[in-house]
């Protein structure tokens, strides 16, 4: 079984939606996009700089756009499941089929606006805790006046708040942590800093037309399938402001049979988690059109895998 993931904020790297716009029609799709959300995509995903594409309302919707592109040159994948982290949840929804790409790149570019203006009030941040115990790093963030906002498995925990409090978390590591690693985000994500984006984003949301997922839709609230477009819209509105659970979510991934998990461009750090979480799976990161052969042999081994297992049980 197949499972196809979109990453979070801060996979971006200057450049890396370069060599991705050299493929048959996908210079138009992307210039389609940016004229929908106006913005340019093209020139933030080739031309602009580390600081540039660190923006909130920059970042989320590069992320989208080269998730959608590089899943699209897959050609017709069927997967057994579709989940994104963070803002790769509104990825995954256009995979799922609950919303179209256009709609998706609009809600993206609302989420990034409201987040942005949420993270203007005060300087906030986040930082990845590598190693450690969860029943021992939690309490330790939450006495320091940190939020655990990113629960990924293997080992990490990603804290969220001010920057005062992320200083203060370098000096005073919790028991077991190996390293602490400043984001390349401009805010706290998944915390009550990002209160004032779900008012916005709950708007922006009014606008849409969600069907219900045509493949298995796993969320990063409590890591369970959601069946209808409503929910799926509705937690995409409140994860803004609530932790991402993606230990869950890799614990429904292999309770779904996962053989094969394919993380879309900008992809790396899924497939990471995956390696260490999901023993026996095989992974592939999409990072250039270099890794698409290798992405469809996957898709079309554990798809046929997948249709076999099916027919053998009928």
């Amino acid at each position: 079984m197949l499972v196809l993931v979109a990453p979070g904020q801060g996979a971006q790297t200057p450049g890396f939606l370069t060599p991705w716009l050299e493929l048959p029609g996908a210079a138009d799709r992307i210039a389609a996009w940016s004229d929908a959300i106006g913005l340019d995509l093209a020139h933030y995903g080739t031309k602009a700089d580390a600081d540039e594409i660190r923006d909130t309302a920059v970042a989320q919707p590069l992320l989208v756009a080269a998730g959608l592109l590089s899943a699209s040159a897959l050609g017709d994948v069927s997967p057994g499941a579709v989940a994104g982290h963070s803002v790769g949840e509104i990825t995954a929804a256009a995979f799922a089929r609950v919303v179209d790409e256009t709609a998706a790149l609009r809600l993206v570019r609302a989420r990034g606006l409201a987040m942005a203006e949420a993270a203007a009030v005060t300087e906030t941040g986040m930082s990845a805790l590598l190693g450690g115990d969860p029943e021992v790093t939690v309490p330790h963030l939450e006495k320091l006046g940190l939020t655990p906002a990113n629960v990924n498995g293997a080992g990490q925990i990603v804290a969220a708040g001010t920057m005062e409090q992320l200083a203060a978390l370098e000096a005073d590591k919790p028991e077991g942590v190996r390293k602490v690693v400043a984001l390349k985000v401009a805010g706290a994500f998944h915390t009550h800093h990002m209160a004032p984006a779900v008012a916005k984003l709950e708007a922006a949301a009014q606008e849409l037309s969600p069907a219900d997922p045509a493949f298995p839709y796993v969320s990063n609230k409590d890591g369970r399938t959601v069946d209808t477009g409503a929910e799926v819209v509705s937690r995409l509105v409140g994860q803004v402001a609530n932790p991402v659970r993606w230990d869950l979510c890799m614990e429904t991934f292999a309770e779904l049979g996962a053989t094969a998990l394919i993380e879309v461009c900008p992809g790396g750090t899924l497939t990471g988690l995956a390696k260490r979480a999901l023993k026996g799976v095989q992974t592939l990161a999409l990072k250039t059109p270099d890794d698409l052969d290798a992405a469809r042999t996957l898709v079309a081994t554990h798809t046929s895998a997948a249709d076999a297992a099916g027919s053998a049980a009928d």
